[in-house]
């Protein structure tokens, strides 16, 4: 194809239009991916609103990328991949090798990271440019909508789980149970912990039983999420997906001795958490970024395994605006997905 179509933004804001740009061809170190799938992600609004630095426009978002290598450029032919291989590219998509996080090789916090939809045209459009370092491969057993969601909220949530202090038989706690959240709840349960979801209304406890939940709390109860996670004995680790700050905050002291709360659900507003909570039984707060390819790698591959998958509503990508209102909206079947071709 002599051109390819892009669901694009004009200005900060605006509606996404389509429009037809000409194929760019892959410079050194990167690969051009013809798009089968893209996520829509809640992040994508900080692109499409100008909130983090640096965004230019026209804007192509898309960080939840999942297609087929077109065409290799220069000095990737070595690193093991080839045209026609199922790829997938999240929010990691790509890192600068030379700063002090990748010198010690924690590529995720790169301090130039390099975003699908921020530092280059992410996939919502029939095709992509990336570097080779940001390509995850997709199992056989998973569609291509459903690798791309896993490319950010499925590694998110599973990164998450795995790399906290929990530890099979642990109580762990997931905080919402929508888009991220319903991934944690089936992730937590396959690792094999006593897995609480914990949502608003006692309408969603049969939903989160579905998910694999052990537990429902219902955070509009008259007893607060605290003391029921008190009451099932502490939880050594609360996953937070949901982006409230008073509802993550609510959480810590449900917390067990030495607990965890682990914040991957993102907002601008302050926690009211002090550090008398904090101090007396050793609790631990921390913020948790995406995950690399091969951790994209690893989170495609333990899907497949256990037979995870996303819930999504497919839309074509001419129907970009749509589904990205419908996204904000939270009207959405969970994840929204766009399918360029």
């Amino acid at each position: 194809m002599s051109t390819y179509r892009a669901a694009q933004v004009a200005a900060a804001g605006g509606p996404f239009g389509i429009v037809e740009r000409e194929v760019p061809q892959p410079g050194p170190g990167h690969v051009r991916v013809a798009v089968d799938a893209c996520g829509i992600c809640h992040s994508d609004a900080a692109f499409v609103d100008a909130v983090l630095p640096g965004v230019r426009f026209p804007l192509v978002p898309g960080h939840e990328i999942a297609g087929r290598i077109e065409e290799l450029g220069e000095g990737t032919e070595g690193r093991g991949w080839q045209v026609g291989d199922r790829v997938a590219v999240g929010w990691f998509g790509g890192s600068c090798g030379h700063c002090t996080p990748c010198r010690q090789g924690d590529f995720i916090v790169c301090v130039n990271l390099k975003v699908p939809g921020w530092a280059y045209d992410g996939g919502f459009a029939e095709a992509v440019i990336a570097p080779a370092d940001a390509l995850a491969r997709i199992p056989d057993a998973l569609a291509p909508t459903d690798a791309g969601p896993l490319a950010c909220a499925g590694v998110t949530t599973y990164n998450g789980l795995r790399r906290s202090s929990a530890r099979p038989g642990d109580l762990v706690a997931v905080l919402g149970i929508g888009g991220l959240g319903h991934l944690g709840v089936k992730y937590a349960a396959a690792m094999g912990f006593e897995t609480v979801a914990i949502a608003r209304g006692a309408a969603k406890a049969d939903f989160a039983k579905q998910l694999g939940a052990h537990h429902y709390i219902d955070s509009t109860a008259d007893t607060t999420v605290a003391d029921a996670l008190r009451s099932l004995g502490g939880a050594k680790v609360v996953l937070a997906t949901a982006g409230n700050s008073d509802a993550i905050a609510a959480t810590v002291d449900g917390l067990s001795h030495r607990g965890e709360l682990v914040v991957i659900g993102a907002t601008p507003e302050p926690m009211g958490i002090n550090p008398i909570q904090l101090l007396l039984q050793g609790k631990i707060v921390r913020g948790h970024p995406s995950g690399t390819a091969q951790d994209v790698q690893d989170t495609m591959a333990f899907s497949a395994l256990h037979g995870i998958r996303p819930m999504t509503e497919i839309l074509p990508l001419d129907q970009a605006d749509e589904a990205y209102q419908k996204m904000l909206s939270g009207t959405a079947r969970f994840r929204m997905v766009l399918t360029p071709r």
